[in-house]
Parts: C-alpha cells; structure tokens; sequence
C-alpha cells in the first residue's frame, strides 16, 4: 500500500539495524512525529510515493538496495523530498558525496538528540512549504477561473445554499460589503445551474450614467435617439437563455425600477423607439452593499421592486469573519500573481503571518489580493504600515499610479537599511546617484528621518 499522507509530521525510518529504528522511533514520537520504519531501502520504495508529506531517514550501508541507490531512486520520484543519511565515522566522505546527489542532510552516529532533531525539523518545513506550493498550484490548475476559495464554517455554509440555490431558477438578492465576491457567487449561480450554457451578462448599475442605463439595459432602434444609427440590442436581451447580473442595484434610478419590474414580472422588454415587446428567458441575480428595505422604506428605492428581487437572499460574510481562511487565500492569491507576473514565490516569516491575521481587512478579498500581488512583486515584508498605505479606495488605482507606489516604498525601505546613507542606498537600488536625488524629489521623502533610525 503506497504512503499518500496528508499530515506534515511523518517521519520513515529506513534502516536495516533493529535497535536503530527503535531508537530513532522512540526519539521522533517522542517529538510529536508519526513514524514509518522500513527494514530494507526495497520496502520504503515500493510505498513512498511523490505525494508522501514527510521526510525519510535512511541509512547509507544496507543489503540489496544501498542508501546511495535509495536516494538516487528516490530523487527520480521526487527530487525535492528531503533525505537526511545516517552515516558512521567512515562513511563522512560518501554522505558528503550523496548530499551533491541530492541529499537534505547527513547525521552521524552516534545520534545527538537536539542536533538531529533539528535537522529533521528544518527538512519538515522545507516538505512542508514545498506540500503547500504544490497543492496551490493544483488547485490553481484545477479550479475555474471563478471558483470560490475557502473552507471557514461561514464560506461552507455559503457553499450550501449556492449549491441549492443554483437549481432554483429564481431571483436572488445578494448583500455583501465592497470585495466580498458578489460577482463570483452570481457567477457560481449561473455556472452550477441549468443555465450554464447560457450567457452570464454582468452589469455594473453603479458604473453607468443615469442617461444610457436604459439604452444599455434594453437596447434600442435605429432612429431612437440622435446618437442611434442602427438597432442595438440590450443586455436583458442578450442575457436570453442565461443569466444577467445587476451590481450595485441601489443605483437603478426610480424612474428605470417600474421598467425593470415589468421584466421581472412579465419576462418581456422593449427596446427604445420600438412598438413590440421581446420575450426574454433570464434569471436575475442583483447585488447591494446598502440595506435595499430601508432604502424603500425611505422611498429611495422601489419597495415592489426590492420584493421582486428579493425571492431568495444570500449573505456573503466580510473577509474579517472567515479568520481560518485568510492565510490559504493569501497563499492562494499569492501563487496566482507569482505564476502570472513570473516571479518567485517569497517566503511568508511568522511576522507577516501575525500581520495578515491581524488586519480588519475592510477591502475583503478584494483587499487582499491587491496585497498578495503586491507583496510578490515587491517582496517587502509586511507589517501594519505597508498594509496602510497599500489599502486601495474603492475606485481602481491607475498602473502608473501602483507602479509609483512601489517604488516609493522601495526606495523607503532602501533608506531605511542604509540609515539614510545616499550612497549605499543608490547602490543597494542599481540606479545613479542623480536618479536616486530626483526620486526623492518627485515622491518628497527626506532621507534625514533614515539616519540613524
């Protein structure tokens, strides 16, 4: 039976000597480890696979199959599974030679408890982080550009209900704070419905100006206007047969809500200018971030309206109740950017885990990918302030605009290793001293709060 483990701390033994896999058992179960001990290196080949989490310890002399051979099969597997060697006095030179095959590590007998067990400890994490980018980059693969991410209580929940949901073929409310996803859930919708093979048209009511909404929505016929040279056909029309979203519904003036109701009462449009109605088969799924029923309360909104769209709510949690999925999405997001901007994968220390966790994120999801593909194009560690001034309105930033940012951050943190020194900062940077002066100018930073920091 292969080893296909799933839990970070499995150690196998492979040696030959009884008393050895006792000892080293004894030692790693002692150290939280779940151990696998392997009498002959033939025995741990036939069931240690790539996806094995753990690390191996083996011994370089046994019979049949040698830890040199061991190893060379085992990096044909998988080269980057650590191997840590056991190797007596006389076997110094072949353990140095098998760590320039492949090896992790050697350790020689007699075994010293903290020195092996530290060793074994750096080669977990090593496994570990490699498990974790691997399985990352899976998932990337393997999920839909709009699969949700996330295994908190209140995302399985959310799950549920769109997987219910999906098949009911009714209107939906969907209420969410600004970057909670409320486009990828009314695209979950569509996709796990009947629909699927119908367009998903997505509408921002928000964006559009008061004076083409309802051209944009219904269309119109040549003539209709001064600007409409030929018929043009409304996005309730294209959606037929599918799925049209409506973000930020609030927006919809009251004077296009009684024509909006008429096509979620009757499923028929006309476009402008025209005599005759069209048929449409759709389901509608609109979006706020406001609370709709006081707003019709208020008479802000139609409250017939807000009843029509409201046969089935969902309520998308904010970012800072689903704690136990923050760190995965940010790994997440993070491997997407590094696998589109052809970047390394940075290291994540302790420290800017505490941050990420920390932060209230009031951006959500939205907030934190910005930040993920930051910090893979920037590599500057984390913190509270870094996670200040990268917070994005809600209005799109501008490239140029982020490129700027970047860079003045870097220059920051260049000063700030070099304690305002101007020399070592341009050359730690790679750009002329002159360069470095007129950066300076143009982001207003003044070296002299660096010195001596």
């Amino acid at each position: 039976m292969e080893l296909n483990r799933t839990l970070t701390k499995h150690i196998a033994i492979v040696d030959d000597n009884a008393d050895i896999r006792e000892s080293l058992a004894e030692l790693l179960e002692l150290a939280d480890y779940e151990v696998n001990a392997f009498a002959s290196a033939d025995a741990a080949h036939r069931v240690i696979n790539a996806d094995y989490s753990g690390v191996i310890i083996s011994d370089l002399r046994m019979p049949g199959m040698d830890g040199m051979s061991f190893l060379k099969h085992m990096q044909e597997i998988d080269n980057q599974l650590p191997i840590i060697m056991i190797t007596g006095h006389g076997d110094i030179q072949t353990a140095v030679e098998a760590i320039q095959l492949g090896a992790y590590d050697f350790i020689a007998k007699p075994f010293q408890r903290e020195g092996l067990l530290e060793t074994v400890n750096r080669a977990m994490d090593k496994r570990r982080l490699v498990m974790e980018n691997r399985a990352l980059k899976q998932s990337i693969q393997a999920d839909t550009a709009n699969a949700i991410v996330g295994q908190s209580q209140p995302m399985q929940g959310l799950k549920a209900k769109i997987n219910k949901l999906a098949k009911a073929d009714v209107s939906t409310l969907i209420h969410g704070e600004t970057g909670t996803g409320k486009e990828l859930v009314a695209r979950n919708l569509h996709e796990q419905s009947e629909r699927r093979d119908g367009p998903f048209v997505a509408i921002n009511c928000g964006a559009l100006p008061e004076t083409m909404m309802e051209a944009e929505l219904f269309g119109h016929e040549a003539g209709a206007f001064t600007d409409a040279k030929k018929v043009r056909q409304g996005k309730f029309e294209f959606a037929h047969k599918g799925t049209i979203f409506l973000d930020e519904i609030e927006s919809i003036p009251l004077s296009l809500a009684i024509k909006i109701l008429r096509v979620l009462q009757e499923r028929k449009i006309e476009r402008l200018g025209a005599n005759t109605s069209i048929d449409v088969d759709i389901r509608i799924v609109a979006a706020t971030k406001t609370d709709l029923k006081t707003m019709s309360e208020r008479g802000e909104f139609r409250e017939d309206l807000y009843y029509r769209l409201n046969v089935v709510e969902l309520f998308l949690p904010p970012l800072r109740q689903r704690g136990e999925d923050i760190l995965h999405l940010f790994r997440f997001f993070m491997a997407k950017a590094a696998e589109r901007f052809s970047q390394p994968l940075p290291a994540l220390p302790i420290e800017a885990i505490d941050t990420l966790m920390q932060h209230n994120w009031p951006g959500n999801v939205r907030e934190l990918i910005n930040v993920a593909e930051r910090y893979v194009l920037t590599d500057i560690l984390l913190d509270q302030q870094s996670l200040d001034t990268w917070q994005q309105p809600e209005t799109q930033q501008t490239l140029p605009s982020m490129v700027e940012k970047y860079e003045q951050r870097l220059i920051e943190q260049a000063l700030s290793q070099a304690q305002g020194s101007i020399k070592q900062t341009y050359e730690a940077l790679g750009i002329p001293r002159k360069t470095l002066y007129d950066k300076l100018a143009k982001y207003g930073i003044d070296r002299q709060r660096f010195l001596d920091e």
